[in-house]
This record gives C-alpha cells, sequence and structure tokens, in this order.
C-alpha cells in the first residue's frame, strides 16, 4: 500500500461514465425480445408452446397441461397452508373456467422446414396467413377461441368469427401479449364487469353464483308480495275515534284475549266495590227499632232516654 510504486484507485478513475436511461430504440428492441419470447414459451413452465394452448384474461400465453398442473399443485399447496401457488398466474387462473382454449392457424410448411433446424411452433392468421408474433398485432374471440390478426377481425363485416360463425361481442375481442397501457386497462375493466354479473373469463358461470342467486330470489320475491298487499290493503276511515288499550297493543291473540277478560273482571269488580256501603262506617251507625227518627244516631247508641225526660 506504501513505497512500493502502487496506487488506490478512486471511484472516478474506475466509472469514466454514468448510467444512462435507454432511448426508445433501446427499449423497443428489449420489448420485441421478450415479446418474441413469450410468443414461443409457456408463460408458466418456460416450456415451448405447443397446442392446446390457453390464454387467461390479460392475454398471456401458456400449455393447457403447465396450467393443469399448477391447479393441482396449488390445491395440494391449499391444503398444506400454503397459498404461494397462485403467485405464478398472478391471481388470474384459479380454475379452468379462467382460462379460454386460443385456436391459432398453423403453418404447416414451415412447421417441416423448422424441425430440421429447430422444433419452432408457427402460429399464422388463418385469413391474412401473416405469421403472429411481436410484430403482428393479434387477437382472439371469446367463446369460440379462434385468434387471427387484428387488422382482419377490424375488417368483418359483422360481429361473426370467420372460422364457425360464432357471434362475439366487441368487448369479448381478447389482444394477445397487450403492450398498450389502454389495452390492459380495458382487459381489465371486462374481467371486474363479467366478474360483477357473475362469469369468468371464459363467459363460463362462476362456481356457487348460481346457488347465491336461487338463494336471493325468495327473499326477494317476499319483499315484492309484501309491497303489493300493503298497497292493495284497503284502508277503511275509523268513524268513531278508538282508545287503543293494552289489550290491542299485543299481537298474540291468546295473550290478548285473556287479558281482555282479566280487565273486564276488575272493572265488574270496581263497580261492585263503588255500588256496596262501606262496611268500616256501617258499624257506627244503630239499626235497633227502639231508635227512631232523629234520635236513631251514633251519638246515642247504646243508651236509652227516657221518654219523660227533657234534653
Amino acid at each position: 500500500m506504501g513505497n512500493d510504486g502502487g496506487s488506490i484507485p478512486t471511484r472516478r478513475e474506475l466509472v469514466k461514465e454514468a448510467a444512462k436511461d435507454p432511448n426508445n430504440t433501446q427499449v423497443k428492441e428489449t420489448q420485441t425480445e421478450k415479446l418474441q419470447y413469450y410468443w414461443s414459451h409457456c408463460s408458466l413452465s418456460q416450456k415451448p408452446l405447443s397446442p392446446p394452448i390457453v390464454s387467461d384474461s390479460t392475454g398471456n400465453l401458456y400449455n393447457k397441461d403447465a396450467v393443469l398442473e399448477n391447479l393441482l399443485n396449488t390445491s395440494k399447496e391449499n391444503q398444506d397452508g400454503n397459498v404461494a401457488g397462485n403467485e405464478r398466474t398472478s391471481g388470474t387462473i384459479k380454475s379452468l373456467r379462467d382460462v379460454a382454449e386460443v385456436r391459432f392457424g398453423i403453418d404447416r410448411e414451415g412447421e417441416e422446414d423448422s424441425k430440421t433446424r429447430q422444433s419452432e411452433l408457427r402460429l399464422v392468421c388463418p385469413v391474412t396467413g401473416k405469421r403472429l408474433g411481436p410484430g403482428v398485432k393479434a387477437v382472439y374471440l371469446v367463446p369460440c377461441g379462434h385468434a387471427f390478426a387484428e387488422t382482419a377481425v377490424r375488417e368483418m363485416p359483422g360481429e361473426q368469427c370467420l372460422e364457425c360463425n360464432e357471434s362475439y361481442s366487441t368487448e369479448n375481442v381478447i389482444p394477445i401479449l397487450p403492450v398498450s397501457p389502454a389495452d390492459k386497462d380495458r382487459l381489465r375493466d371486462r374481467l371486474s364487469k363479467l366478474q360483477s354479473e357473475g362469469l369468468t373469463h371464459s363467459l363460463k358461470k362462476t362456481p356457487g353464483s348460481s346457488k347465491k342467486r336461487k338463494q336471493a330470489r325468495p327473499n326477494k320475491e317476499t319483499e315484492a308480495a309484501d309491497r303489493i298487499d300493503e298497497v292493495a290493503r284497503p284502508s277503511l276511515p275509523s268513524k268513531e275515534p278508538r282508545l287503543e288499550t293494552s289489550s290491542d297493543a299485543i299481537r298474540n291473540e291468546d295473550t290478548a284475549a285473556l287479558t281482555a277478560k282479566v280487565l273486564a273482571e276488575q272493572e265488574d269488580r270496581n263497580k261492585r266495590r263503588k255500588m256496596a256501603p262501606n262496611e268500616n262506617l256501617k258499624g257506627l251507625f244503630s239499626s235497633s227499632n227502639g231508635m227512631a227518627g232523629k234520635q236513631s244516631d251514633f251519638m246515642t247508641r247504646g243508651f236509652s232516654i227516657p221518654s219523660g225526660t227533657k234534653r
């Protein structure tokens, strides 16, 4: 470190140029290489694509056997308490209803030529004959799954598949491996709309959605019937004002009848008490025949006054 003719280089001497952000050309090249890889390899198993090929709601391509194997492993991991299996597909594939089989046109001549060089699957548009890949924007239709170049679908006279004549809607035209943010946002909105309607990416019903609807239907019917009864029930005006008693406030018929009976007995008992003489005051008066008129009062009770005496 010293007196040997050596030196300690600084970072400024080692790093001559700072890192620069990639320009547009470099970004496009990187993106093209990435698309080229995923157009020929499964996004899940990283193996070459081979029919049957399926796609999820985001437009990624998978081998169907890889999806089945991932679902089986995920179910086992869920039983063991580990839910890391869905992370491979970002949670978009939970069952086979979440994928749709994509039916590509295959270039047989190109396939024979490629066998001598490398096992490669050449996917083409059945209408235009163009090879589908990073250079050609491709889409497929749901639910039939036929894949075409986007220009061919745009120029179709009606909303019917050119291969099977099955009708489709514009929102069910799925771009394959989309790049633009607009396409990704549209696919995300489409999936959320389908989930609110109880459907999956393949337009099949979500498991358990029919049972929930059947359970919720009787409640809605009963509520509607109650409303109809309230509207149809005639409201008769009362001729005389009626005071509500405690028996009227009780809804149970047996309890109301028993309460009315008890109230009637109490009212009858109170009337008889008012009509009958008071036993406490009755003892103060004498019922003797010797006392007549004004002399028979409580002041002379128990005494006899001679008839000749003066008061």
